[in-house]
């Protein structure tokens, strides 16, 4: 594989990372909490996509299985806002963020009781094709991704800036007291928040599977793209698609040119010279709070 079909893998890695790494930002925008279960949501989006799409579960088209799946892990974000993290209303935000880890392993242990610990792929009409651009080879899945996550990253990048809904969920994250005085109803942007997190979440999910096959320890990618967030900056959706992609480029160079035993640090060990030259992330544009 030359360096070309390096960069083209990772950058389709990346984009997975770098989805996974918008849901941190979304609920971190929104609320100042940390989801630290971003990544079982999509190890989770996957797997119902894989029992609504494939032959042997419900074998729904896959065109009709995608809206259904990414409508189930939007209610199912909406509902942990309404029904856990609410209840954690004046705690700390130290509390909050054991409680999402906590809900990983939750969401593991469901994963691996319903489906099991076998790697599960999915049924798509992405798989086997390709694309040639020259002497480079493209697989239809990587396109996919990659077409996808830009759309996406757009589509949020012009709802906080352009619409009421996304001004009122940065206004709600800068100040929640005076937002609910100035109208803004708070727990319900909280909610539509956690709902986006949860769709986000089932996308990453999606094109996760039609890449490889999952299993319920795909949950801990998260970390990585928790990492990645960091890199770009973590209140930055922008920054947050470039930092996958940073990440997800290194990780298939590294597992080339450096032994592969530790071509896994590599990311992490950007992550730790990029908060101590810059704390606030690569991409990350530093604003004062305004009440």
């Amino acid at each position: 594989m030359d360096n070309a079909q390096l960069l083209v893998s990772g950058l389709a890695n990346g984009c997975v990372y770098g989805l996974i790494a918008l849901g941190f930002v979304l609920v971190y925008k929104a609320t100042e909490a940390i989801n630290f279960a971003q990544g079982d949501l999509m190890m989770l989006g996957a797997f119902v996509t894989i029992g609504l799409a494939n032959t042997h579960y419900m074998g729904l088209p896959f065109w009709i299985a995608l809206p259904v799946s990414l409508g189930i892990m939007g209610a199912l974000g909406y509902l942990i806002d309404r029904l856990i993290i609410r209840r954690m209303f004046g705690e700390s935000q130290v509390a909050v963020m054991i409680l999402t880890i906590a809900m990983g392993f939750v969401i593991r242990f469901v994963a691996g009781l319903i489906w099991g610990h076998e790697p599960h792929t999915l049924e798509s009409p992405f798989a086997g094709r390709d694309v040639r651009i020259g002497g480079l080879v493209l697989g239809m899945e990587d396109v996919a991704v990659i077409v996808v996550t830009l759309l996406l990253t757009w589509c949020l990048y012009v709802f906080f800036r352009r619409t009421r809904l996304g001004l009122a969920m940065q206004g709600a994250s800068q100040n929640q007291l005076a937002a609910y005085y100035m109208g803004i109803p708070v727990k319900r942007v909280q909610g539509n928040v956690w709902a986006l997190a949860g769709v986000a979440a089932g996308i990453a999910g999606i094109l996760f599977a039609v890449r490889g096959s999952v299993d319920p320890s795909t949950g801990l990618m998260g970390i990585k793209a928790f990492a990645a967030a960091v890199i770009g900056g973590f209140g930055s959706l922008p920054g947050a698609l470039a930092g996958g992609l940073i990440v997800g480029v290194i990780e298939p160079f590294a597992s080339r040119y450096i032994a592969a035993g530790y071509s896994q640090v590599v990311p992490y060990a950007l992550l730790l010279v990029v908060l101590i030259f810059r704390p606030n992330g690569l991409f990350s544009q530093v604003r004062a709070k305004k009440v």
